[in-house]
């Protein structure tokens, strides 16, 4: 079962921190018809679960992408990160600034996060993590677990001190060919 936010999971995301509800008739209304568009096919031609996402730059589609988790059997091939790559490669670049992402259901922790790493100006979104939960899809658990200290997490979190941990780092500020991200 993929997970999708869900309203007790204990971090406000974006839509929580800041409700800015555009009106039906916006422009961004039709770009975020197409990443439901995109997420219907995908359930409807067995490709996938009921995500769709789409990137735009000036209105106009870069990339797009819908769930493709059990077809690839790759648990990060979510419609947003699907996108986010295909954009990327597209544009020839890691960052989506000046690009406006559209998703059909609000972004799950782990897209939320590529999100921010990739840096798009905005995120417009249709369905609720409530949505989603109702249909099976529910990352309640998930932002239950960031809440937790490390040592009360289902999922083990250890941090082994080893001598040489910080070789990659130094490696990193002493390259001359570094690119900043």
């Amino acid at each position: 079962m993929e997970m999708r936010g869900g309203p007790d999971r204990g971090a406000p995301t974006g839509s929580e921190v800041r409700r800015a509800r555009e009106p039906i008739a916006s422009p961004h209304a039709g770009l975020l018809r197409e990443a439901i568009r995109l997420a219907v096919v995908n359930v409807t031609e067995g490709l996938g679960g009921p995500f769709g996402a789409v990137v735009a730059r000036d209105g106009v589609v870069v990339a797009s992408g819908a769930n493709a988790v059990t077809r690839t059997n790759d648990p990060t091939a979510h419609a947003e990160v699907v996108a986010i790559r295909s954009a990327c490669a597209a544009l020839g670049t890691f960052q989506l600034a000046g690009c406006v992402v559209y998703a059909s259901c609000e972004p799950c922790p782990m897209c939320m996060g590529a999100l921010y790493w990739a840096r798009p100006d905005a995120l417009y979104f249709a369905a609720s993590p409530a949505d989603a939960a109702a249909a099976g899809f529910d990352d309640a658990f998930i932002w239950h677990e960031f809440a937790l200290p490390e040592a009360a997490r289902s999922l083990p979190i250890v941090q082994l001190r080893l001598d040489d941990a910080h070789a990659p780092f130094e490696a990193w500020q002493a390259s001359t060919t570094r690119i900043a991200y």
